[in-house]
This record gives structure tokens, sequence and C-alpha cells, in this order.
């Protein structure tokens, strides 16, 4: 009988996977900035943005509001112990406060605290405080908040859109001069947030803190990148859902019974929070009142005779279902409660009886496990696994007390996400501990912010540093020009008797080498002149083993004449004698267009014989050895002015070329009246700066950092290229995994454990920075690319990674554009003019694939040299095209000198 009186209070897996859904769109909707206004469920973000992970310190104060008792707790954290003291005081909260008005309510629970702190002897210490306030509030910061509404029982008056923390710190205000108690109001918390993080003290696993007591309510974190009502995309922050109004907008009146609807009719706040009022024990008692009631007034139970309890509002309370559904003594118990309603219950109306309290209590369960289900399953979407491991951190009456309640709850949450294994983990010390966890972790992370500006504060150039930096490349420059102080400038400005830039009417068949990194290319060029102009490439790769980068100079220049020989014979040109251009991207003191002597290897070579010696000579000669082809070397170019002359093919403009990837270096056309080194006063002639080794005199030591110093000293060359070393791709890496080491001893990085990879030089390469700053990339993203460098990361972790490559990459494309701005300014002033236009031709993958850095370093040249608009002109077929192109340039203006 009572389970066709109840059909509808029973729901089915199908009817709670649609509630589930139900849900998950309430979620959507309130997270959402244009459809907040219009969803029940708010979604409202608490600022708490990390988890507790163990190292939290200090002592705190915490007040917890929000049920029939206020509580007051002390919290002491030992730091690193995951171990905490806790020392509570309950108060009751009298009927005359909760629906008195808001200053007698705040200055009780200020007395409150007087009372405890002189009691624990806490009068003279100043300490931080967390306010557990168990009521929805729209929260703009950590320690602001405004109430929305009462709920439960609560109605203050003149407390409604009001700031309760600066309630709570006006009524402390008042007892700091009388009692000498010294307070500060850091938090302020959900009872949900609180119970999160109380769970989340003891197991780091805990992301989703719910509450079924007097009322109910869920939290979870959430992606940033999915909170429209906050700025910002970075990490996750704690949600109050405010599930209990679920429903309020009809969504759920497919299933409320007669019984929801008239309890919500004598209810404090009709029409209000209709979810809860069919979960919390505010309201349980009292559906099995009316339900009992209606039952026996239709002679369904104790004779049809109803008693006076019976008709009183709040007679029947979750304790007595609760006591009704014990396993062995719950039917003497119904009958026991029953008589005491004056009712008199033969054995059939107690079981019945019980029968309702268990439809009741289990439709509560199945709810809340639908809702919670929701957010297990966005929490699994948002990490996007297949299958999680999460933990649920849990707090109220009803699940502590009820007999069954937790039982049927894990079950129900198990069977609608198989695919989330769950552990509900019980609060034991409450929400109000949560309120002091949340203010130790904040305090934490405000030491740890400090530590963590402290440490990239020396990354943030100031704009007068740039200009200083811009200023000191320009005097270089000029040293490297003038014959008394060429030789020991450490911008060596090389000549590369490169004299002129294409014209379009170069033509013909020509062959280009390029070598500068890991990888060597042999390329084909056909070059076609006149009207249907045009520039064919056919090229091939060929790796450059380690052990040949740093063996002898015979053998790598034996390895190069071996991939042009396969070259050659992959094209069918093996006996065609053609002209060559060699880009070959070392620093090289030339003394004509195809004669190269090597000063040093940079960027990785140290094969022997080789400084020192003409590069075009150790090619020919190994050509000789190979004896099997011969090839007309006309020009020796270094990778920056192929780049150069690769653009300028394609706009006349272009007199500079930047490469900024593995290397970095400039070339620009420089006036021959002010290259003192060459002989000649006529015309033009493309400088090599060789600018990497910029400051290897200790001009801009100022700005060097210990890590900048730690990888010169693990370098192959140390002490040399010292702006290269702060600027291009081969060593960003490396500084921002000295950072993150340093990071880590500190404690503030990867629980401070310092793991095999992280120790290993070069692990961190710069296209993991170029990943890590995409703006596209999530930070689980981000998480995943440091899980495949054996960094066990967490969110907060993922951040601060990201922080780090930000500045360190910032830096690099700012010291770039310094040294640029140099470059363009002694190029107006060359021309003498007011403004000046001009393009620069770049190449490289830090331009190229960096997501900031040629944004950063074009924005920072206009801020340095305003009077220049500089276009930048990527290189597309880099410089091996632009070895072909002054090959073809040479031969051009030599025909015509012999004409």
């Amino acid at each position: 009988q009572v389970d066709r009186y109840l059909y509808h209070m029973r729901l089915s897996d199908d009817v709670l996977l649609d509630v589930m859904a139900r849900f998950q769109a309430e979620m959507v909707k309130g997270l959402g900035r244009d459809t907040n206004p219009t969803a029940t469920v708010k979604m409202l973000p608490s600022f708490v943005r990390s988890l507790p992970d163990g190292s939290e310190k200090g002592e705190f104060l915490a007040v917890d509001l929000g049920g029939s008792l206020l509580r007051a707790h002390q919290v002491v954290f030992d730091d690193g112990k995951q171990n905490s003291q806790l020392e509570t005081k309950c108060y009751p909260t009298p009927k005359e406060f909760i629906q008195g008005n808001g200053a007698e309510l705040f200055d009780y629970v200020a007395d409150c605290m007087l009372d405890f702190m002189e009691a624990r002897n806490l009068k003279n210490k100043k300490l931080p405080l967390g306010f557990t306030f168990s009521f929805p509030c729209k929260q703009t910061t950590l320690e602001e908040g405004v109430l929305l509404d009462w709920t439960k029982h609560f109605k203050v008056r003149g407390v409604q859109d009001a700031n309760v923390v600066s309630c709570l710190r006006r009524a402390l205000q008042k007892h700091k001069a009388s009692f000498d108690i010294d307070v500060d109001v850091l938090a302020l918390v959900n009872d949900t947030v609180g119970t999160m993080m109380t769970c989340g003290y003891d197991d780091q696993r805990c992301e989703v803190g719910v509450i079924i007591g007097n009322g109910t309510n869920a939290c979870y974190m959430e992606e940033m990148r999915h909170i429209d009502l906050v700025e910002g995309d970075e990490g996750r922050m704690c949600i109050n859902t405010e599930w209990g109004a679920f429903g309020d907008d009809g969504a759920l009146d497919d299933l409320r019974t007669e019984f929801d609807r008239e309890l919500d009719l004598g209810s404090l706040n009709p029409g209000k929070r209709l979810f809860e009022k069919m979960i919390s024990s505010l309201y349980l008692g009292e559906l099995v009142r009316l339900i009992l009631l209606k039952m026996t007034k239709e002679g369904l139970l104790f004779n049809g005779k109803v008693s006076t309890a019976l008709l009183t509002k709040g007679k029947i309370e979750m304790k007595h279902v609760s006591a009704m559904e014990k396993y062995k003594e719950g039917l003497s118990n119904t009958k026991e409660i029953l008589t005491e309603l004056n009712l008199f219950p033969s054995e059939d109306d107690c079981i019945a009886v019980q029968h309702v309290c268990t439809i009741v209590s289990f439709r509560s369960a199945n709810l809340c496990a639908a809702a919670l289900a929701a957010i297990l399953t966005r929490l699994r979407e948002n990490k996007k696994l297949l299958r999680m491991r999460t933990t649920v951190g849990i707090d109220g009456g009803v699940y502590k007390t009820h007999p069954q309640y937790a039982k049927r709850l894990h079950k129900v949450v198990r069977r609608l996400v198989p695919t989330c294994d769950v552990r509900f983990l019980l609060s034991l010390s409450g929400s109000g501990k949560g309120a002091a966890v949340v203010t130790a972790v904040a305090y934490r992370l405000a030491a740890q912010r400090k530590q963590i500006d402290t440490a990239l504060a020396p990354f943030l150039l100031s704009l007068e540093t740039l200009k200083e930096v811009k200023n000191k490349m320009r005097t270089e420059l000029e040293y490297g020009l003038r014959r008394e102080t060429q030789a020991s400038a450490t911008v060596k400005m090389l000549p590369t008797y490169v004299c002129g830039t294409p014209d379009g009417t170069e033509k013909g068949k020509f062959l280009a080498l390029d070598l500068g990194g890991t990888n060597f290319r042999v390329l084909l060029v056909k070059i076609r002149s006149g009207r249907r102009r045009s520039v064919r490439m056919y090229n091939k790769i060929f790796a450059i083993p380690l052990e040949i980068m740093q063996g002898t100079g015979e053998e790598l220049f034996d390895h190069i004449v071996q991939c042009i020989a396969d070259f050659l014979e992959y094209m069918g040109i093996k006996g065609a004698r053609l002209p060559l251009g060699f880009t070959f991207s070392f620093p090289c003191k030339q003394a004509s267009i195809d004669k190269g002597t090597l000063l040093g290897w940079t960027k990785g070579f140290k094969a022997t014989d080789c400084e020192g010696e003409d590069v075009v000579d150790m090619l020919r000669e190994a050509i000789k050895r190979r004896n099997e082809f011969d090839l007309d070397i006309v020009a020796v170019v270094n990778d920056t002015v192929g780049t150069m002359m690769t653009c300028g093919y394609e706009d006349p403009n272009c007199e500079i070329g930047l490469i900024a990837g593995t290397g970095s270096n400039v070339c620009y056309m420089e006036d021959m009246k002010n290259i003192e080194i060459v002989e000649g006063n006529e015309g033009k002639m493309c400088i090599n700066t060789e600018w990497g080794g910029f400051g290897d005199n200790g001009c801009i030591d100022d700005i060097r950092t210990k890590y900048d110093t730690e990888v010169d000293v693990g370098s192959l060359n140390p002490g040399k290229q010292r702006y290269e070393k702060m600027t291009s791709g081969m060593y960003l890496g490396e500084i921002v995994r000295q950072i993150l080491i340093d990071l880590t001893k500190q404690g503030l990085l990867f629980r401070g454990q310092i793991s095999e990879s992280l120790r290993k030089r070069g692990i961190f390469e710069t296209k993991f920075l170029s990943q890590i700053e995409s703006d596209r990339l999530a930070l689980l993203q981000v998480r995943q690319i440091l899980q495949q460098l054996g960094l066990d990361s967490t969110c907060d972790d993922s951040i601060i990674v990201k922080e780090v490559c930000g500045a360190v990459s910032k830096r690099a494309a700012q010291l770039c554009g310094a040294g640029l701005a140099a470059i363009v300014e002694k190029k107006r002033e060359n021309r003498g003019v007011e403004h000046l236009q001009i393009t620069v031709g770049v190449d490289g993958t830090l331009y190229k694939l960096h997501p900031h850095f040629s944004r950063v370093l074009r924005e920072t040249v206009k801020e340095l040299a305003p009077q220049c608009d500089v276009t930048f002109m990527l290189s597309e077929d880099g410089s091996g095209k632009g070895a072909a192109l002054i090959t073809a340039v040479a031969k051009r203006l030599h025909n015509v000198g012999e004409k």
C-alpha cells in the first residue's frame, strides 16, 4: 500500500540519469556570464584557488556560523607533517539572534570568539581568522562576500546584500580596544568548501565537498577557463554550486509530489531551495509527518485517528526518521516515537511508517547521488580522462547519523558513474577547520608568491634597463667597425663581402649548403628572371650525429661531402659543375666572399682542427679526397645574411637579417665609409655582427642572473656568447630548468622533490616553452608535458612552470628587441633621415614557433626606436635559398665587373 501510495518518490536509474543530465545543464548555465542571472544553480566562485599540500604551517582561528551551533576553533598546522591540532568550543545560536537583526548576530559571534580566545589564552596574539559562513554569498575576493539570501531557519534583518566579512570585522573591532584582541579576517568560506579543504588536508585527491545536513550543498574544483564570472583562465577555482536551489525554475516539477508542494508552502521561503527541501534534514522529518497525516486521514494508518501531535508542524524530526530506520531496533523505536505522538500503532502501522521513512530518505540519497554524479562526470571530462580516481569530502548530520544513508548514497553514485573510482571521506573536524585550512593555504601561497616573485624579479626588465642595453649594443657595434678597437670588440662586426642585394635579374642553377645546427641541408635552386621571375628549390635534409659534431674537422667535412654526393645522385646531376653557396652559421672572418676563417664554434659544435682554418678550403679538400665531383664554391655565407637575401629578393627594402632560433644573430647593410677594417668608401657591404658575443666583456653582467651563470658554466664554451645564452633557443629551456631546480629546493615546486629527470641538463627543450606558453593550452596539457619530462606536477606547479617559462622567453624577446633597436637606429642615422622605413628578414624556430616571442620583440623595437617603422618579414625558405641568391648576385656582379 505504501509503495503504491508513494510511487512517485521511487526513482529509477533512468530517472536519476535524467536528473544528472539536467543538473549538468544547470552547471553550465551557472558558469556562463550571460546565462548566470537566470540560472537557479548559481555556481558561485569561492576564490579558493589551491588545495592544501601538507606544507601549511602556523596558528589560525576559525569561526563556523550556519547551524544550530556556532563553533570557534584554534588550529595549529605543523609544517610538512600533515599534522594539525584542533581545539573547538561550541556555542548555541539562540533564536533571538538568528531571527533578529544583523548587528546583534555579529556582536554575538564576536562575543563567542572573545570568550574562546580568553579560555585558550590567545588574547595578546595577532591571529588570522577564517570565517565559515554556510549561506549563499557572492564573492569578489577570498575575503569578501555579499549575502544573497538566508537559508535553513535563518532570517536576520539588515544583512542581505551586505559584505558579511565587514560585518564581522566591525563587531571584532569593537572588542579590539576594550579587550585587547587582534584578529585579522582573511578568508570567507562556505561550509562545503570548508569540508573539501578539511578532507583535502588528509587526502590530496579530495576535490569535491558535499554537505547533507540541515541544508545540502556541494562544491568542487573547476577549471578557470570555464568560469566566465571570473577574470583569467589559468588554474582552477573551487565553485560553490549552491545546488539547494536546483529546480526553483520548475525543472524538477515532474518529480515533486503533493507532499513536497505542501511542505514548501508552509516553509519560511516558499518557492525557493526546492532541491534542498527534498534532501536535507530540516525538511525530511516534516515530509514524513505530512505523508503520515494524509495516510491517517484516508484511514490507511492508526485506524484513521489523527493526534494533535501529528497535526503539529515540526513534531517529527530527522532524528526520529533515523531512529525508525535503524537496522535491528528500528521497529521498537518506531513504536516508541509514534506512541509519544499519541498515536496507537499496530505492528502493521509500525512497519508501514518505517517504510515511509525509508522511501523518503532513500529518495534524498538518490537525488543527492544524481547531482554528485553530474559533478564527478564534469571533473572527469575536464581532465580528459577515461577513468578517474578522486575523493569526495563529506559532512552533515544526515550523512553521519542516519543508519543507511551513506551506504545508499555510495552505491547509487558508483552505479551512475562507473568510470569514477570515488573515495568518500568523512570530515571529522567539520568545516570550521576547513576555513583555517583555506587561511593557511592563502598564507602559504602569499609566502610562496613572494619567493617566486623574488626569483623572477631579475627577469623583469624596465624600459630604462632596455634603453641601456640598446645603448651598450650601439657602442659595441661601433667598436667592432673601427680598426683600432675591432680586435677587442665582443660584437665582431665581420665583413661578408656581400655588396649587393638581389635586383631581379639573377638567373641560373645553383647548389646551396646550409650548416648551422643538428640538421644539414643540401639544395638545388633554379632562379628565373624576367616577367616569369621565380625561384624553385629542391632539397634534402641530413642529420649530423653528435659524434661528428664533436669529432675531428676532417670527419665533419667528409660527412658533409658524403651528404652532397647523396643529394647529387638523388637529383641525377652528379656530373654538373654548379656554382655553390655555402651557408655556414658560425662566426667567420672573411677576406673575400669565398674565404671564411672560423673564429670559434657555437651551438654545440666542437669539431677539432677547424678554428682558425678557412672552411671553404676544408670543403674543397674534402671534395678532392672523395674525388667524385667538382663544385665551384662562389660564396661562404652566414645564415643571417642568407635570410636577409631571401627576404630581399621579395622586398628591396630588406637590409637587415635576424636569426632567432637555436642561436641568435643579426646582419645588416652598412655604408662602406663606416667599415674601417675594409678598404674602400663606396657603396655598402653586409656586416655579420655576430652579436651573440655581446657582453663577453662584462658590459651586461648587471642584468645576468645566477641562473644565466649556471647555464654558462655548464655550457661547451663558458664565458662566451653570453648575449646568445640569454636570447636563443638553445639555452632558454636550460635557464628554465635551473630556475625550476632552485624553486624546488625552496619547496615551492614538485613538493620539494628534485626528480632524476630535472637533474638532466638539456631535458627542458625550448620547444616545451613554446608548447607550455601557448594560450590555447589548458593547464591539464601543461601537466601532461611535464609528466612526459618525468615531472609529477600539481595544478599549482603547472601555473608556476608556465610563469617561469613566460618570464624567461619574454626577457629573451626584449633583449633581442633592444639589440635590434640599436641597429635600426644606426641605419636611420646612416641615411640621415628623421623617419626610417625598413624591413627585417627573420628566420629561426623561436621567432616562428613561440606563441609570444615575435610580438614582444616587435613591441620592444617599436618602443626603443620610435622613429623607425620596422616591417618584419618571415623568411619562408630559410638561409639556403639566400646562399643561392648571394651566389647568383656575386656571379652577376662578377660578370658586370669583367665587362
